[in-house]
């Protein structure tokens, strides 16, 4: 049996409600069963005079009671083929209630070791019963302050789910952009290497033309050495075979004068 104390909403005592291990109808949930309510809950207001609650007071009572089951549903659960059903306390509460429900708030953070700041599960569980037990405690004096503190209490809920859901986002983009930054980096570490294989396959080939092009211009220089000494000797040559044929020429004029 799910232990009267384990949470901080205020639940009735669990009443049996069938013997077997069928599910109810969902019109048996809104059954209202006679909780009996141990002598340390506080003070109980005195019904009127005659032991029953008048017809107003009645229908304002089942009223309410219905909207307690509809904002804080009723727990069920089945034991040894049987069906327990634990709705949730229509007793109202005290200022004593109020103070008790703070110290047993603290209790229950420090013994769960909840963290003060931060995001933490254990520490938004318990706001949460608590925040729960506020509108049962509300919704008992004013059902319409209820509703209206139920509004909040969704609101928040849907707020804090968009809130995970945006994080469980952001955390599978992050991780998502890490594992292409880290594959874009491995293709850049693999271009930078071929890059620096090609960088140098042309060094080598820069050298060797370079040693191509001083073993051609030192054959050419040679080359034009050769050429120009030779010319040199032809013009040397071609000199002295004019001052002979000078020379000839002026032998042969000079008898005639």
């Amino acid at each position: 049996m799910i232990p009267p104390n384990s949470s901080l909403l205020k639940y009735d005592n669990p009443v049996l409600v069938s013997r077997n291990t069928e599910k109810k109808t969902p019109k048996s949930r809104a059954l209202k069963v006679s909780p009996q309510q141990p002598s340390s809950q506080g003070p109980v207001p005195a019904p009127p005079k005659g032991g029953q609650l008048s017809p107003i007071d009645a229908s304002k009572q089942q009223q309410t009671d219905e909207i307690l089951n509809s904002i804080l549903p009723p727990r069920e659960w089945n034991e040894a083929g049987q069906l327990w059903v634990q709705q949730v306390s229509s007793t109202p509460a005290t200022r004593l209630d109020v103070v008790n429900l703070q110290e047993e708030l603290d209790k229950r953070l420090q013994q769960r070791q909840a963290r003060e700041t931060g995001i933490c599960p254990v520490r938004r569980e318990l706001y949460s019963q608590c925040f729960d037990e506020l509108i049962r405690q509300v919704t008992i004096n004013c059902a319409e302050r209820g509703l209206l503190l139920l509004r909040v209490r969704d609101e928040i809920r849907m707020t804090i789910a968009a809130y995970q859901t945006l994080y469980e986002s952001s955390v599978a983009f992050g991780m998502r952009k890490a594992l292409q930054a880290e594959q874009g980096k491995a293709d850049m570490e693999k271009k930078i290497s071929d890059l620096d294989n090609e960088k140098r396959e042309l060094e080598r080939t820069v050298n060797e033309l370079k040693a191509k092009c001083e073993a051609i211009e030192k054959r050419e220089a040679e080359r034009r050495q050769v050429e120009e000494k030779k010319h040199s000797e032809e013009i040397q040559f071609l000199k002295r075979t004019n001052q002979q044929l000078k020379t000839q020429l002026e032998g042969i004029i000079a008898p005639k004068k």
